[in-house]
């Protein structure tokens, strides 16, 4: 497995970029339980630890966009560097303002200006496409490398907040958020051998991602993902305790992170013989049927074992759902506006996250302990049915088919009887989103001309 992986990392750089992106991601980890500790330790308050964190959330959904768009134009590292001080200085003050007993508005107020941060995961994901986008399999590889690179963050970074927040002081976890986020981004943006340049705008075409064909059917499902994620977390939080088991729910999150991040780690190793719209129908589909498996852990009686394997399971039919759905945008949306389709995944996640923990919320106080599942489980048939009804769109147009060979001419023809080709020059741009090799220019592609129609 790791022989097959090391190939990614032969371009100079490659190694650099994914440690100290990984360095920056780790922190978003850790904010929602550092920031959960801190406020409910300070303020003894579940209603405003849950405004503050959805004021960051909206943050998120609101900036994040906006950033790509400026890194598609202007270049990663003159985007997030700006970026990364301007939300240093918010995420710093946050936990000061905490501890010196701040009004509820301030708080909400410096959570939401700490979000306006560069999408390190995005940006990830497009300089793979500008590395390997030439090679499909290796850009599979690639994003379900970023998808297990993720769930790591997520069974470690929880962990390492909780723990800083209860054997330090309540505000530790959120320093070291705002340490982390900084110099992971810094560092990150330093490495200018593997960022991807800027594509000139196109002469025509549509301004926005979310108007290129089926683009706005892959944000749908991942708002419907995202939904997923959110009411697992809280209906997983309600059901443990309900039994009495509070301090588990860390645990059966780690173990539904570790079944996704396996996953991906595998599904990446798969051969691609398939289209990427039928990898992420199956995908869907799989997700969706896994899902009942909580669902039924609980609806039978069983105990936190159970559920332990039932959620194992679950996760593997997360990762390569992400997987197909972020290879099948970074096809879809033309190279000139990757970064910005990339952070309106991300925002339709998160979005998608904070209402599925209110919805979740609301469910787990209605129903039975563990009935709550019964959303994550319609939030992926629905995804499912969306991806359905939109595949169409999401099938590659006439403009991606093979150009068409020259009929020879007469006049082509060489003495010794064998046509001469024409070849007319046109400039392409990958429509997968690839870019040259750092430190070269493009170069023209020569694309054969269909003969002239009588």
């Amino acid at each position: 497995m790791f022989a097959a992986y090391r190939r990614l990392f032969a371009v100079p750089g490659a190694v650099a970029f994914t440690c100290y992106g990984l360095i920056g991601r780790l922190s978003f980890s850790m904010l929602g339980v550092s920031l959960l500790t801190a406020v409910v330790d300070r303020r003894h308050s579940y209603a405003l630890a849950g405004a503050v964190s959805a004021a960051g959330m909206v943050g998120v959904a609101l900036s994040m966009p906006l950033l790509g768009r400026l890194v598609d134009r202007y270049g990663q590292r003159r985007v997030s560097i700006p970026a990364a001080l301007w939300s240093a200085v918010p995420r710093t003050a946050l936990p000061f303002l905490l501890h010196g007993g701040a009004p509820a508005w301030a708080l909400c107020a410096a959570a939401t200006a700490a979000s306006v941060a560069p999408n390190l995961g995005g940006m990830s994901r497009a300089r793979w496409a500008h590395l390997h986008g030439a090679d499909p399999a290796l850009l599979h590889r690639a994003n379900s490398l970023e998808q297990a690179l993720d769930e790591l963050c997520y069974l470690g970074g929880p962990v390492l907040g909780m723990l800083l927040c209860t054997t330090l002081f309540p505000e530790a976890g959120l320093l070291a958020v705002s340490a982390l986020a900084t110099t992971g981004a810094l560092l990150f943006a330093a490495q200018r051998r593997t960022e991807p340049p800027v594509a000139p705008p196109p002469g025509s075409g549509p301004r926005s991602p979310l108007r290129a064909r089926g683009a706005i059917v892959l944000v749908a499902v991942f708002l419907c993902t995202g939904v997923v994620f959110g009411s697992l977390e809280i209906t997983t939080l309600a059901w443990a305790g309900a039994q009495g088991r509070q301090s588990a729910t860390g645990l059966l999150l780690a173990l539904l992170a570790a079944g996704s991040g396996v996953s991906g780690l595998l599904f990446g190793l798969l051969p691609q013989r398939s289209s990427p719209v039928r990898r992420l129908l199956v995908s869907l589909a799989a997700m969706a049927a896994l899902l009942l498996l909580p669902l039924s852990a609980t609806g039978l009686g069983g105990g936190l074992g159970t559920l332990a394997v039932a959620l194992f399971v679950t996760g593997t039919g997360t990762a390569p759902t992400m997987v197909s759905g972020l290879t099948l945008l970074q096809r879809t949306v033309p190279a000139n506006a990757l970064n910005e389709g990339m952070a309106f995944a991300v925002a339709g996640i998160v979005t998608g996250s904070s209402a599925g923990s209110a919805l979740g919320g609301l469910l787990a106080q209605r129903l039975r302990a563990g009935g709550g599942y019964l959303l994550p489980a319609g939030a992926a048939l629905l995804a499912l049915l969306i991806a359905l009804a939109g595949s169409r769109r999401l099938r590659p147009t006439d403009r991606t088919a093979a150009p068409v060979p020259d009929e020879p001419r007469d006049h082509d023809r060489p003495s010794g009887g064998a046509p001469r080709r024409r070849y007319g020059r046109a400039q392409v741009y990958s429509y997968s989103g690839s870019s040259p090799a750092p430190g070269k220019t493009a170069a023209p592609v020569r694309v054969r001309t269909p003969p002239a129609r009588s």
